[in-house]
């Protein structure tokens, strides 16, 4: 079991029990945060590591305000997925958007009063999103125990993007739903503390009250919210259709079962 020392919620998937017995591969797909906080001991460990694929669901924005840290030492095969679905963004984007100090104060103010739950959030992202999640799917399909090739899935929390994201391929490889859940609820205390500050601290700084509604869409990781994302995803036909219906292959959902489950 690696760690990468400045990263909060970063985890591998492997050891999560599936329901025909067994678990899921470790060292195959991991997830965490936006690798923007790496010490260089956590450059140094993430050098050394099987991942050399990293799919970032981040907006340009959010890229260009808070961009990767990784070694230099050898080459990393950066994936942009962009999706617009990131709360933090929305605020972000309004303010650099206004003409001035007042309008982005207002159009911050009404991002905020339209704000989702994150269930609701979760869902939006799906239907807009199954290419891009499918192409995660696909990026870990193609993986493989040659060379540093494991794939590393993130967004800003690592939370949200990420845990959709990482709950879809699980559930779609036969990951026990209990265990999809509890890891995507693993989030929330990870991130509590130094995380969880800053990110409150930003919105303060904003000017924004921190209503108990927007703690919870940013640091939060409620099971009823993705419980209610993979009720959206089962009504589809279920994750492995949701991902085909992005553009995965059956012999991609093939090869994605033998990585993850082999």
């Amino acid at each position: 079991m690696i760690t990468i020392d400045g990263l909060q919620n970063f985890r591998d998937t492997g050891g999560m029990p599936l329901t025909g017995g067994g678990a899921t591969r470790p060292g195959v797909l991991y997830r965490s945060e936006a690798l923007t906080t790496l010490t260089p001991a956590g450059i140094e460990q993430l050098a050394a590591s099987d991942i050399g694929v990293i799919a970032d669901f981040r907006t340009d924005l959010e890229r260009g305000m808070a961009p990767d840290v990784l070694p230099e030492t050898r080459t990393f095969q950066v994936v942009p997925l962009p999706l617009l679905e990131g709360a933090m963004t929305g605020f972000a984007q309004a303010a650099l958007e206004a003409p001035d100090p007042d309008a982005a104060q207002q159009a911050i103010v009404a991002a905020l009063a339209q704000l989702p739950g994150l269930g609701d959030l979760y869902v939006s992202m799906l239907e807009h999103g199954a290419a891009s999640f499918a192409e995660a799917a696909r990026l870990v399909a193609a993986s493989s125990d040659d060379s540093p090739t494991a794939v590393l899935v993130h967004c800003t929390a690592g939370k949200d993007r990420t845990g959709v994201s990482v709950a879809l391929l699980l559930d779609a490889v036969g990951a026990e739903r209990s265990a999809v859940v509890a890891d995507y609820a693993a989030s929330a205390g990870n991130l509590e503390g130094p995380w969880a500050d800053r990110m409150r601290g930003m919105i303060t700084a904003m000017g924004l009250p921190l209503t108990p509604e927007l703690d919870t869409l940013v640091t939060a990781t409620p099971a009823a919210a993705i419980e209610q994302a993979l009720a959206w995803v089962d009504a589809q036909g279920g994750s492995a259709a949701y991902l085909r219906s992005g553009g995965l292959t059956e012999a991609e959902l093939d090869a994605l079962r033998a990585r993850l489950t082999g």
